[in-house]
């Protein structure tokens, strides 16, 4: 599991030109399970988005599709984590329930 931190780079105006292209992206990325939440930061910095991602590798191929990481207009933190407890419902991402 990954926690992937993007912090925008660049001002508002530019984000919001690629907001519907992100939307995109995130859409084809919950559909295909890799997505698990994802969010604005509040205040409107950047956004948080948990994988659920085999390994850094894929994650950074994911990232690269990332419209906001073409444009450049946001910087991505990644961190790596290995959930062992989790709320009801969330239970299949924990590691000894893994794939």
């Amino acid at each position: 599991m990954f926690v992937v931190s993007l912090n925008y780079v660049a001002e508002l105006t530019e984000v919001d030109k690629c907001i519907d292209a992100h939307v995109a992206y995130l859409d084809k990325y919950y559909s295909l399970g890799k997505f698990v939440l994802s969010g604005r930061k509040v205040p409107r910095t950047g956004g948080v988005i948990l994988m659920d991602c085999d390994s850094r590798e894929e994650v950074d191929v994911i990232i690269e599709e990332d419209p906001f990481f073409k444009a450049k207009v946001a910087e991505y933190a990644v961190t790596e984590f290995i959930p062992t407890l989790s709320a009801a419902g969330l239970e299949q991402f924990t590691a000894a329930n893994r794939r």
